[in-house]
């Protein structure tokens, strides 16, 4: 089992910035794709965005949605083994509880942009930005 822990959500006004943080603990592989996705009231769960993880390189690839693209950054840090979503410039719709995700994976450049491929998630952290 992997265990998913993520801080730091808030109230922000509309063009600040947020930092989330995922921590993962427990079963450990050489291999992980992480990933950050969000649901809003009334909609169904979206992909935000994805990172490969191989604990033995710095080297990664990953993937943003269209709506976050230029806005939102998404990064690891193998010494502390969490996963960073950097969101600026964030807009009332950007409202949403966000939630971290893991999956184990066979290689160092894999991610997944479908949560199904995720079979391990954190609790989730609300975000709400005012206009």
């Amino acid at each position: 089992q992997v265990q998913l822990v993520e801080t730091g959500g808030g109230l922000v006004q509309a063009g600040g910035s947020l930092r989330l943080s995922c921590a993962a603990s427990g079963r450990t592989s050489s291999y992980y794709a992480m990933g950050w996705f969000r649901q809003a009231p009334g909609k169904e769960r979206e992909f935000v965005a994805a990172i490969s993880w191989n604990s033995g390189s710095t080297y990664s690839a990953n993937s943003y949605a269209n709506s976050v693209k230029g806005r939102f950054t998404i990064s690891r840090d193998n010494a502390k083994n969490t996963v960073n979503l950097q969101m600026n410039s964030l807009k009332p719709e950007d409202t949403a509880v966000y939630y971290c995700a893991a999956a184990l994976t066979r290689n160092s450049l894999t991610y997944y942009s479908n949560s199904y491929d995720y079979p391990y998630w954190g609790q989730g952290t609300q975000v709400t930005v005012s206009s």
